[in-house]
């Protein structure tokens, strides 16, 4: 029935909104959220109702449980706001909600439901330092249900021969795949937008919604999203989705026809932003710098909301809160998080973390500068931004340490550049919490930015893994999946080997890869394992040691557990120098190296181009033997 008037409306929408007002016949309304539950920490709530002229109508309710607060009418005559007021002791159960005209007649009526929460939905945990976050595509990942690649009430069809069109992954596919991801040691899935994209093209990455409370179609139903997070959370993986506060897509119904002229910056018409993020933190930024930053749309067809706009401010908060209750999420990722309005986006992340203490949720700041990602991450002693986002993306080191790995040694370059890099830790609020990457859908695969070099690959993946830094992989790392280094977003989101009936390669049964994806594989698999289990990866301290031609070691350690990194970049082997690491090893020689087994550090030779790990608290082999021996 929703799905049925959202099209009347879409249709009526075209010839302009005085049509909708003249249209014969009440149209019954949207109603955003579609439904809500008691006992939330905040007990108001804001309905949206919308139809052509539902603005000119009047609700009324009678129940005790809930209180009419208000109404607010703006512009267009085809949106309603209500302001209710949920009583702390309300029961769940429907609300009915009348709808009268001006002449007192009755036009709508309808049942709003009020659901139960889930026990201890509040204080459910979000994600951290203990976890590995693994960043899906899931056009790309995974095709469970052939089915819906296509769906003919939307516009774009799958071709997935087209590395810009749609290639049919999806919930279905992803939810098969969780075996796969526990076994290999993934904690955390973070997926691009789920939420319905009715583009006419690139549809498929998600982010230019046109229903931000529906699944896209092609993905699956919102029964399959949740269906998938309980899957998840049976394997002991948490689900984190990818939040879009910035824009929303051109085929969105508010593109059309906006609640009220402020609801999408710039009057509705395309004006580009100059990514210039410095400009929310420079003391000598002009006003109109910062202005056209923050209210510039990326492209024509992601129109840019105004979060200033009071309903909207209000409407992105609930839509948040809805699928955190709904899904049962345990984080969200916001994306192109500055470019919200700074203000609104304070009021957002308080609001989530008000209701959800426990809740993570990650920043978009993609910047290589560490004073401009440190100003929003809230926590102890920060200085910067008023919300309470705990984590970002830590774009600064990502960088640092794809470079570093690329550059000749040297007193400013390679791994001196790298070690360096953690200097700037001072600044931010809770490092560990920064969510360190390998990459993302927009940035060229690791493999191909480190030289298509196995060494370096398992080297970048030793530091990612060991690291005070909450580690995300992006899929397809684990079996050196390449893309162009120039930008090129349709290759470097590929397909997945096995995703697919009839792949030629299947990934996820080990089965037609080549022995170096096979080898790289089963090498992170047993990095990843070993990681879930070990607390002083977690939470314990870092003391690391100025790189030595091309010889970089660090240790992570806490009370009765050490764990010693190293890499070593020269073109020779290497002694390690346990009188060197004296201060924080206090005697200990002997410990399990993940991949070669019991080592004594007076005697370790650390082979050129290699990287170990060595648990130092470990009697024996803490992963089980190698699968196929040290690559």
């Amino acid at each position: 029935m929703r799905l049925c008037w959202w099209l009347v409306w879409c249709v009526l929408l075209a010839g302009g909104s005085s049509a909708m007002v003249a249209a014969e016949g009440p149209t019954e309304p949207r109603v955003d959220p579609p439904h809500w539950w008691v006992g939330m920490q905040d007990p108001t709530l804001e309905l949206l109702f919308s139809a052509p002229g539902v603005a000119g109508l009047q609700p009324r309710l009678k129940d005790e449980r809930v209180e009419l607060l208000a109404t607010t009418r703006l512009s267009s005559p085809n949106y309603l706001f209500v302001q209710l007021r949920v009583a702390p002791t309300a029961a769940a159960g429907p609300v009915h909600i009348e709808l009268f005209d001006g002449s007192g007649a009755l036009q709508h009526q309808l049942d709003y439901p009020l659901k139960a929460r889930q026990p201890g939905s509040r204080q459910r945990r979000g994600f951290g330092p203990a976890d590995v976050i693994y960043l899906v595509v899931p056009d790309r990942f995974a095709n469970g249900d052939p089915d819906n690649d296509s769906v003919g009430t939307l516009r774009e069809a799958a071709n997935r021969s087209e590395p810009g069109g749609r290639h049919g992954g999806d919930l279905a596919g992803m939810t098969a795949a969780l075996d796969y991801l526990a076994d290999l040691g993934i904690t955390q899935i973070w997926s691009t937008p789920l939420v319905e994209n009715d583009q006419p093209s690139y549809s498929y990455h998600g982010y230019a919604a046109t229903d931000l409370y529906r699944i896209d179609p092609r993905f699956g139903e919102l029964a399959d999203y949740r269906q998938f997070v309980a899957a998840a959370a049976e394997r002991g993986i948490g689900v984190i989705q990818d939040i879009v506060l910035n824009h929303i897509g051109s085929e969105h119904p508010w593109a059309r026809d906006p609640p009220s002229p402020d609801w999408i910056n710039h009057g509705n018409h395309f004006q580009p932003t100059q990514h210039a993020r410095t400009t929310l933190q420079d003391p000598y930024a002009a006003a109109i710098d910062r202005r056209e930053f923050n209210d510039g749309w990326f492209v024509a067809t992601m129109p840019d909301l105004n979060q200033r706009q009071p309903q909207l401010a209000t409407w992105l908060i609930q839509n948040s809160l809805w699928w955190i209750e709904e899904a049962g999420l345990s984080g969200i990722r916001e994306d192109t998080y500055p470019y919200a309005d700074p203000d609104f986006l304070a009021r957002w992340s308080s609001a989530i973390v008000d209701e959800y203490p426990d809740f993570s949720i990650v920043g978009e700041e993609w910047s290589r500068n560490p004073l401009v990602v440190s100003y929003w991450q809230a926590g102890p002693g920060r200085r910067g931004h008023a919300g309470a986002t705990r984590s970002m993306m830590d774009f600064p080191l990502h960088y640092a340490l794809l470079e570093s790995l690329q550059q000749p040694e040297g007193f400013e370059s390679g791994l001196r550049s790298l070690y360096e890099a953690l200097v700037n830790d001072r600044l931010y609020a809770d490092p560990a919490r920064l969510v360190l990457f390998d990459g993302n859908h927009d940035t060229p695969r690791i493999y191909t930015r480190l030289g298509e070099d196995a060494s370096r690959w398992r080297a970048a993946m030793v530091y990612l893994l060991t690291m005070p830094r909450t580690p995300q992989i992006f899929y397809g790392s684990e079996i050196l999946l390449t893309s162009p280094l120039q930008r090129d977003d349709g290759r470097v989101r590929a397909d997945f080997p096995g995703g697919w009936p009839g792949d030629r390669s299947d990934a996820f049964r080990g089965q037609g890869l080549a022995p170096a994806q096979l080898q790289a594989q089963r090498w992170l698999r047993q990095l990843l394992r070993w990681r879930q289990h070990k607390s002083v990866v977690h939470e314990g301290a870092l003391t690391h040691f100025l790189p030595d031609d091309g010889l970089y070691v660090w240790i992570r350690h806490q009370p009765g557990q050490q764990v010693l990194a190293a890499i070593n970049r020269s073109d020779r082997p290497r002694r390690l120098d346990p009188q060197r690491y004296d201060e924080v090893l206090q005697g200990r020689r002997e410990g399990t190296e993940l991949w070669q087994g019991r080592i004594d550090l007076e005697h370790a030779e650390l082979p050129a181009g290699a990287s170990w790990v060595i648990d130092l608290d470990a009697a024996g082999n803490p992963a089980g033997r190698p699968e196929s021996g040290q690559p």
